[in-house]
């Protein structure tokens, strides 16, 4: 079997998403995704992946994981060549399954558990429609679709803290710090800013007391005083992690931080590979370990970064607030890994735009994500998603 072309698809409407479908000569198409800067991310995968990868066999998946990362200029921090070598090692991987009619965990290594612990990250339908990501919402700015949650936990988080429990999800992420951070670079917290953002956990607390686990959302914003700062004022509230207080690119401020606080920190989603990962547990600069299948190194280097966190007892938690291929993906990495936590899991965008997207999700019934079902990933792009009119489809051929 070999690789006979490469190709990115691009919906205008998701303009962070981008497809990636590895064609073979027996018919078996594989997709990946990851997610920022589509069009940088398509240029690496059409103008250097592609003379690499075609002609070639793509059950070699380490071999062909090497090659493109020695053909990348960037090492460690997430990159637009590390995100196209992420969704081309998925797409491989859903090849091997397809050829071989087992789901990826199998190959993993076979199932570890047969479904996995979800939280809600409490953003709405529009996030994954808007450029910037996750927007800031004003009181009665709500936004379409069934789920409001990015408005609800700033505004009403008692009410939306029982909206998940009766749904049998039993721990939220939250960020209602970043207004603070954006009115001061987050070199600093204003008193009001403050307790504004103290409220939601207040909220959640009076109306639903130790039910619900919280896991605060810093988004890199912090300097190191500030992010210290409030996470002191948090302690009370018992959240279950602090992630990503501040930009990455320090481990000694990250171990400061985390030595001021009795509450777990989390990270990171923003790194990319087993060298930066390794740094970060060696030191002993997170409890829980954080990564991203579509910007990490894709299936194969998320794999190994989980070992190396097996080796320091340390557990491991996907991220997911991207799209549906990395969250299918993610699941069957939780599966398989012996010391998966919880999975993320954005309950607007499940049950809204990656529905459009793609032919498949894996069941979620009562706080916990199902193992995927069918070999390979267990899903594809939707036949009508090609046929959009804000589709932009590209391929490379041998």
């Amino acid at each position: 079997m070999k690789i006979t072309a490469l190709e990115t698809i691009h919906v205008g409407e998701f303009p962070n998403v981008l497809f990636v479908q590895v064609h073979t000569d027996n018919g078996l198409v594989g997709l990946g995704e990851t997610f920022r800067g589509a069009e940088a991310v398509a240029g690496f995968v059409h103008g250097t992946a592609a003379p690499h990868l075609l002609g070639q066999n793509p059950l070699e998946i380490d071999r062909l994981w090497r090659t493109l990362y020695g053909a990348s200029l960037t090492y460690k921090a997430r990159s637009a060549e590390i995100r196209g070598l992420s969704a081309i090692d998925i797409a491989l991987w859903d090849i091997f399954g397809q050829m071989t009619g087992l789901p990826i965990y199998q190959l993993l290594g076979g199932a570890s558990r047969d479904r996995i612990r979800i939280y809600n990250t409490c953003a709405s339908r529009r996030s994954g429609r808007n450029i910037t990501g996750m927007p800031f919402t004003e009181p009665g700015e709500s936004s379409p679709g069934r789920y409001d949650d990015a408005d609800a936990f700033l505004y009403r988080a008692d009410e939306l803290a029982e909206s998940l429990l009766a749904e049998g999800i039993t721990a939220m992420k939250i960020w209602p710090f970043d207004h603070g951070a954006a009115a001061t670079g987050g070199q600093s917290i204003t008193r009001e800013d403050l307790n504004r953002g103290l409220e939601p956990f207040r909220r959640i607390r009076r109306a639903v007391g130790d039910r619900m686990e919280i896991m605060l959302e810093l988004h890199n914003r912090w300097s190191l005083p500030a992010a210290i700062q409030i996470a002191r004022a948090v302690e009370e509230f018992d959240p279950t992690w602090y992630e990503d207080p501040m930009r990455i690119d320090s481990v000694s401020a990250l171990v400061q931080f985390a030595r001021s606080t009795r509450v777990p920190t989390c990270g990171s989603e923003t790194l990319a590979t087993r060298w930066a990962f390794k740094e970060l547990i060696e030191a002993g600069a997170v409890a829980i370990v954080m990564l991203d299948v579509s910007w990490a190194g894709g299936l194969s280097e998320a794999k190994r970064i989980a070992a190396l966190a097996e080796m320091s007892h340390l557990p491991v938690t996907p991220h997911d607030c991207t799209g549906p291929v990395t969250l299918v993906a993610s699941v069957h990495l939780c599966i398989n890994l012996p010391n998966a936590l919880i999975q993320e899991t954005v309950r607007a965008f499940y049950a809204g735009w990656y529905r459009e997207l793609v032919t498949a999700l894996p069941r979620i019934e009562a706080g916990h994500i199902h193992s995927p079902e069918g070999p390979g990933l267990g899903t594809a792009l939707r036949p009508e998603v090609l046929e959009r009119s804000d589709v932009t489809r590209r391929i490379t051929r041998q």
